[in-house]
């Protein structure tokens, strides 16, 4: 099946960029950034996570994407997202997923993602885009894993990212 990330005339080409962000990388920005260069709107969709334990509830990493959002070029919005992405792109119009690939695993693991996507809704196309070469080594995990044991992390997040990091003082 040949599918086309054409829509309507009158309708924009909107596009899901999804994950936990937990917390949101300077890479996450970047892909976003891209995205909304490619497509009339882009939705940062915010997973809620159940199965994983994230170091931010889901109301910080919202706050954090709309941050970011609102310093970027173009349409971005921010939503939360529970349940299958195909069903939150059907519920958003969307045609196309946002996937940042940094390397040949999550290649594979995307690639795998996509086709089993285009399964559930063949008419929202997966597009892979590279974050800038100096930001590819960037993860979310080695993000709080580093400011966790006190490291600068100020090169992979922004800096209302970054802050948030900072271990809180105990309190008496």
């Amino acid at each position: 099946m040949n599918v086309s990330l054409s829509t309507p005339a009158s309708a924009p080409r909107i596009a899901v960029y999804s994950g936990t962000f937990d917390p949101l990388t300077l890479g996450h920005e970047d892909v976003t950034r891209r995205a909304a260069q490619l497509f009339d709107e882009v939705i940062v969709a915010v997973a809620t996570a159940h199965h994983k334990k994230t170091r931010f509830s889901l109301q910080e990493r919202l706050d954090m994407a709309g941050e970011a959002a609102s310093r970027m070029p173009g349409r971005v919005r921010v939503l939360p997202f529970d349940g299958l992405m195909m069903d939150f792109c059907r519920q958003q119009g969307a045609c196309a997923v946002v996937r940042g690939v940094r390397n040949l695993t999550d290649f594979d693991y995307e690639a795998q993602m996509a086709a089993m996507n285009r399964k559930l809704n063949p008419a929202v196309e997966t597009v892979f885009l590279l974050p800038q070469a100096e930001l590819q080594c960037i993860s979310s995990t080695l993000v709080r894993e580093i400011a966790y044991l006190g490291g600068d992390v100020s090169q992979m997040v922004s800096g209302p990212v970054a802050q948030r990091l900072k271990p809180q003082p105990l309190q008496a």
